[in-house]
């Protein structure tokens, strides 16, 4: 039995357009993601394969392909619900999302700074990668994160509450290779309210690194 399900889109392939276009997200959810949570569960199977025979010879393999899949399908459905074809702008109290935008500006020195700090770590994101604004628990702050593939340079115990993907498929079809064309578009599609309701759900778990006994 599968562990992982692929999520349904909470849109139609064309609610995003002209900033991202139908086929692109067709291919992107119904094949990439869909690709994620397979070998997701495939290595789950091969780990317990591996734990019924006691034969370790390909543990290090199978770890980095749990973190790299998993991981891929978790920021995947993130993603899907960070965007809506009536987003963009930026948090506001008028729009119910204060608590969002006093964050932001507390962790960054402004919209404008984190919106800057976001663009440029997925836009400079090396081969493949995100730019994802996270919850960090430790301090009660929000930091930007620049993931490489899906799981590399994440900090433990951060929470991502906002993600841009930065790897070819999510462009290319459309934006060639002009990454950073992409990223400043997708500026205009961001659901604060999704974000908004991660961000206050983050912030309400506590002790959620257990550092105290």
């Amino acid at each position: 039995m599968a562990v992982y399900t692929l999520p349904e889109l909470p849109y139609d392939y064309s609610a995003l357009a002209p900033v991202i276009s139908p086929e692109i997200i067709e291919l992107h959810h119904d094949k990439h993601h869909a690709a994620y949570v397979k070998g997701a569960n495939d290595t789950l199977e091969q780990l317990a394969e591996a734990r019924d025979k006691e034969q370790w010879g390909s543990i290090n393999g199978l770890e980095k392909n749990l973190a790299f899949h998993l991981s891929g399908h978790i920021l995947h459905s993130i993603y899907w619900h960070n965007m809506t074809g009536d987003g963009g702008g930026e948090p506001l109290a008028a729009d119910g999302v204060g608590g969002l935008a006093d964050a932001i500006a507390e962790s960054f020195g402004s919209f404008a700074g984190f919106k800057a700090q976001l663009t440029k770590a997925a836009a400079t994101t090396q081969g493949s990668g995100w730019g994802v604004l996270a919850y960090e628990p430790l301090s009660g702050r929000l930091i930007v994160e620049q993931v490489y593939d899906h799981q590399g340079n994440v900090g433990q115990g951060s929470t991502p509450i906002l993600v841009f993907d930065a790897w070819e498929h999510a462009f290319y079809l459309q934006y060639k290779n002009q990454k950073v064309d992409f990223i400043e578009a997708m500026w205009a599609v961001v659901n604060w309210q999704d974000v908004a309701k991660r961000y206050e759900a983050a912030k309400s778990r506590t002790d959620v690194l257990l550092l105290k006994p």
